[in-house]
């Protein structure tokens, strides 16, 4: 068949969703990612943590957004599922909630449909940087009622868009296209992070370094932020207590390493 994915990947080249994937302990992903991933674990044994962090945010941020009311769910870069999925977690708050999950890796988008597919949960092929014709996909409006307020995930994904391709005039144009009563959740990589007691400065700044570099390697190059720029994203918006912090420090249930990791994180409501 000339459209199966699999002749659409390259698996000798390292991708950051299946990178992911592998530091998550999961089993979709091929020697080049599971290589690149061990190198960064050598150069930063903390990256496990810091991903694992990042699923934790998740969870509270779709439960929190749940209370509030949200019931319509488009997690943008959804990456390879895993425990813990959007759907999973808003379907057990509010049964009925509804969920797109969008990814750009035809891999991701299969394994999706054949996962997670089911009453009130869709996936598609769509380019985050792209915003009209993510929202204005077929798949899209036929489960998002655009009259309603809608949760916009942007977890862990817009570190992979450059500043020439513009991510905070993609992220208004999403913003925008929303109605009021939405939210936008967002995590971000950055060095911008206070001192570990088990790190010193010149360590620290040596391992976001070499971490940017080996991304290179990847199908996406690593751009961190600082926690000025992650807020910039949220321009515009209300954010929800307690702002934009280090995702460890987001409405820790005590389940968390407060440890810094190399993470921001927030959540802000449209009015």
């Amino acid at each position: 068949m000339a459209d199966d994915w699999t002749t659409r990947i390259n698996t000798g080249v390292p991708n950051p969703a299946r990178i992911y994937d592998y530091l998550l302990g999961g089993k979709d992903n091929f020697p080049a990612d599971r290589e690149i991933a061990e190198q960064m674990l050598a150069i930063a044994p903390v990256a496990r943590e810091v991903v694992e962090d990042n699923r934790k945010f998740l969870r509270r941020a779709v439960e929190v957004l749940a209370d509030a009311g949200a019931r319509q769910f488009i997690d943008l870069g959804s990456g390879l599922p895993t425990q813990g999925n959007v759907h999973e977690i808003a379907q057990a708050a509010a049964p009925g909630s509804r969920v797109v999950y969008v990814d750009n890796d035809p891999m991701v988008v299969a394994h999706s449909r054949a996962l997670l597919a089911g009453d009130n949960t869709v996936a598609i092929e769509g380019d985050l940087r792209q915003p009209d014709k993510v929202l204005g996909h077929p798949e899209v409006r036929e489960l998002i009622d655009f009259g309603q307020p809608v949760a916009l995930l942007l977890l862990a994904i817009l570190h992979f868009v450059p500043d020439d391709e513009d991510p905070f005039g993609i992220v208004a144009r999403y913003r925008d296209a929303l109605p009021a009563g939405s939210h936008l959740a967002i995590s971000h990589g950055t060095r911008d992070i206070p001192q570990r007691p088990d790190l010193s400065p010149e360590e620290m700044a040596d391992m976001g370094a070499k971490v940017e570099q080996l991304y290179q390697l990847t199908t996406a190059s690593l751009v961190t932020r600082t926690r000025a720029e992650v807020e910039r994203f949220f321009d515009g918006l209300e954010l929800l207590e307690p702002g934009v912090v280090e995702i460890q420090r987001w409405r820790p249930d005590g389940r968390t390493s407060l440890l810094p990791g190399g993470f921001y994180g927030g959540v802000a409501r449209k009015r």
